[in-house]
């Protein structure tokens, strides 16, 4: 199983834009998407998969974009613990995720950390340092005239500029294939590495 996370600083700023991108650009993988959000969704259950694609939400992006399933989870501080418990249940130990969620990472330790730089010099909220703290790699917004780039590949914390999140170029493609684990060969252990319920509350926090 592959775990990914992808944070930023604030709202639209194109997490679910690069998600699809990142879906799209490794389609050997069986990704399930997962979006998390603090802010209850009508009568919606606190996990809720979606079911079709198009346009129209986030999730119902990911499934255009090629995700297996695709899930809206609304939970607090309090219960996002449960909701992730409801998730796992519904998985096999097999199963690839990608997370848009800064506050994720409080529970898993991801094979791949993205984090979308800030086009401005605000304040980072206290949830963006848990992903400046695990992040793998940073994502920019390309100026109209700079197309897409990337810098420092062979390095701990390469930043990529990319002119459409939503197409990834073939050098970030091979960066993350080499991070991630092959596509079938996850260790089923890892589902207790990555979730262990002692665990869980302290992974991912320095």
């Amino acid at each position: 199983m592959a775990i990914v996370v992808v944070g930023a600083n604030g709202k639209d700023v194109g997490k679910t834009e690069l998600i699809c991108g990142l879906i799209a650009a490794l389609p050997e993988f069986a990704w399930t998407a997962v979006k998390i959000t603090d802010h209850p969704h009508g009568r919606l259950p606190r996990l809720y998969e979606e079911r079709s694609a198009g346009p129209d939400s986030d999730t119902s992006r990911y499934l255009a974009a090629g995700a297996r399933r695709a899930f809206l989870m609304a939970a607090g501080e309090l219960d996002l613990a449960a909701g992730l418990d409801d998730l796992w249940a519904l998985l096999g130990a097999e199963s690839d995720v990608i997370f848009e969620s800064n506050r994720v990472l409080s529970f898993v330790q991801p094979d791949l950390c993205l984090a979308i730089e800030p086009e401005s010099a605000s304040q980072p909220k206290p949830s963006f340092r848990l992903v400046e703290q695990q992040k793998h790699g940073t994502v920019r917004r390309a100026g109209p005239i700079g197309g897409q780039a990337l810098s420092g590949t062979g390095e701990m914390h390469p930043v990529f500029s990319l002119a459409n999140f939503s197409r990834i170029p073939p050098p970030m493609r091979e960066w993350l294939r080499a991070r991630l684990p092959a596509p079938g060969r996850g260790n089923i252990n890892r589902k207790d590495s990555h979730f262990d319920r002692e665990d869980r509350w302290t992974a991912g926090i320095s």
